[in-house]
């Protein structure tokens, strides 16, 4: 099992995530395991670009708030903190209603860096989106 402090739940997690970008899109952690973390968010007037298709940003935004999260359940909280250094999203397919789902695997988790692969998918297992998230795993400062 990769996360520190053992398996979250979804409603800690879905908490955590009030008042946030996360929230606005109407993001939802749906499934935790030993290795993985999914987050749903629908495609709609919410999440469209002017053409009527899902927003690469909406895409985007769902893959660093998974992997972000993802990160952060690994990190000891009293010790360290983590920040996103960069995401690349491939956007294989379009989508113009329904649930996308986002699940974050760690590729790489290190006392300095870790680096995690984010698969957005639909309803029928399509691949929508793929992403790879690099984050810096830094000292907490005292305040």
């Amino acid at each position: 099992m990769i996360w520190h402090d053992g398996i979250p739940t979804l409603e800690a997690v879905n908490e955590m995530s009030r008042n946030t970008l996360g929230a606005h899109l109407n993001m939802i952690f749906t499934d935790i395991g030993a290795d993985y973390i999914t987050a749903s968010m629908p495609v709609n007037h919410t999440t469209h670009q002017p053409m009527g298709l899902l927003h690469g940003g909406a895409s985007a935004a769902l893959a660093e708030t998974v992997g972000s999260v993802a990160g952060w359940l690994c990190i000891n909280k009293e010790k360290q903190n983590c920040v996103g250094l960069e995401l690349n999203c491939n956007h294989v397919k379009g989508k113009r209603e329904g649930t996308v789902y986002a699940t974050a695997r760690p590729l790489h988790i290190g006392g300095s860096t870790q680096v995690w692969d984010i698969r957005i998918l639909d309803e029928q297992d399509k691949l929508i989106c793929v992403s790879r998230l690099t984050i810096a795993v830094i000292r907490k400062i005292a305040p």
